[in-house]
Order: C-alpha cells, then sequence, then structure tokens
C-alpha cells in the first residue's frame, strides 16, 4: 500500500479525494449483529486519471483510508479531447447501463452524482450521461469506469485506421 503512495509521490501528480458513499453493513451472528461500514471513494487528478475504490472496515476512518488506497490503485486513463469525451460510449456492469455522449462546450456535466464525481475528477467539462438499470452507487461507479475504459482517443482511432489524427477529425476518405 504504501509502495503505491510513493510512486504517485515521486510522479509529482497531485490527486483530489472525494467520498461517494458511505454504508454501515450488518452481519447477523450467533452473538448479535456485526456492524461494519463499507466506503465508496474516487481520486482523479482533473486532468485524464481516475480511480474508484471501495473499503470495507468496522470504523469509518479505516474504511476510508482502504478505499482511498484501492482507488489509487486502480487509476485509468482518460482522453479527453476539448473538455468532452471523444465519442459516444455505453459502459456495463451487471445490471446497471451507463449511456456517455460528447456535449458542447458550455453544457457542463448532466449526471447523477456517482458518474458526476467520476467525470468530474477525470478533468471531463461537457458530458451528457443516462443511467439506466441499477441506480446503485458502486455498480453505477463500475459501469462508469468500464464505458470510460472503452473510450479511443483520436490518435489510437487514427492509428487503427492507418490515417493520420486530422483526417479523424474531418471525416475525411483516402484513396487507397
Amino acid at each position: 500500500m504504501a509502495e503505491i503512495a510513493e510512486k504517485i509521490r515521486q510522479a509529482g501528480e497531485t490527486f483530489e479525494e472525494r467520498i461517494i458513499e458511505i454504508r454501515r453493513t450488518t452481519k447477523v451472528t450467533k452473538g448479535g449483529k456485526n456492524l461494519s461500514f463499507r466506503v465508496l471513494a474516487v481520486v482523479g487528478n482533473r486532468n485524464g486519471k481516475v480511480g474508484i475504490g471501495v473499503g470495507k472496515a468496522r470504523e469509518v476512518p479505516d474504511a476510508i483510508r482502504k478505499a482511498l488506497v484501492s482507488a489509487k490503485r486502480n487509476l485509468i486513463e482518460v482522453p479527453v479531447v476539448k473538455g468532452t469525451i471523444p465519442h459516444e460510449v455505453v459502459g456495463k456492469q451487471d445490471a446497471a447501463r451507463i449511456l456517455m455522449k460528447p456535449a458542447a462546450p458550455g453544457t457542463g456535466i448532466i449526471a447523477n452524482g456517482t458518474v458526476r464525481a467520476i467525470l468530474e475528477l477525470a478533468g471531463v467539462q461537457n458530458v451528457l450521461t443516462k443511467a439506466m438499470g441499477s441506480t446503485n452507487p458502486v455498480v453505477l461507479a463500475q459501469a462508469t469506469i468500464n464505458g470510460i475504459k472503452n473510450l479511443f482517443s483520436i490518435e489510437k482511432i487514427a492509428a487503427l485506421r492507418d490515417i493520420t489524427p486530422a483526417e479523424v477529425v474531418r471525416g475525411v476518405k483516402r484513396e487507397g
């Protein structure tokens, strides 16, 4: 755990942390009820890197610490083009689906709380989203991350099609 934090510190990146949900859970045993807490956290640098993590512990501070360490361990790159995502994408996880569409400048982030937190910390400023199916925060966060993983940057699309990034943006077809 400490080695991950050390790598991040060496990289010189500062990450913003946000707690999305703190939920009290109970396990009923022969001896009574055992209380614990589950925390869903997001970390991001508002510049194309974001991660989510879930932590469980008997006490809230321990659960928060575990969730933040897990989120920093699960960082992913987000392709951001002119403040929005490069193309439309659907993220799926279990019963949750999240549709994300690029939006014009000035639109803002149109999303529910869980998806908004992830996209804000990823550095996306304009996007339209629609949550379908389950709205459980943990599953919705995982669906959002799955959708982000399926995004292609303009450079990657150009490399796959064997054309220049400018031709991808213009939609020009080359002879050959």
